[in-house]
């Protein structure tokens, strides 16, 4: 193997001296390619789009937690009328899985 001492061979440096200004002339074509080409992008929405951003709002808008429903709940349950159906609780629960 032969080392040159951080000098290039023969004739390379001549090659690196092109590359480098043809590197640079691609470059700049390909800037002034992209500034003629450019297209805007845009987005349009479809009905049925706008339609389910305005339902999703709406739920965001909704308590977490029915105050009222859970209210009525303590109410039964503090008056002992509070009856659960395990039929229907095992039910919803085999739905479930």
């Amino acid at each position: 193997m032969k080392i040159n001492g951080g000098k290039l061979p023969e004739g390379q440096e001549a090659y690196l001296r092109t590359e480098k200004t043809q590197g640079k002339e691609a470059i700049n074509q390909t800037d002034k390619t992209r500034q003629k080409n450019s297209i805007q992008d845009r987005v349009e929405l479809s009905g049925k789009a706008k339609e389910l951003d305005a339902l999703k709002k709406a739920i965001n808008e909704l308590p977490e937690i029915r105050e009222k429903r859970v209210e009525e709940i303590r109410q039964a349950i503090e008056t002992g009328n509070y009856r659960i159906d395990p039929f229907k609780v095992a039910g919803k629960i085999l739905e479930e899985l």
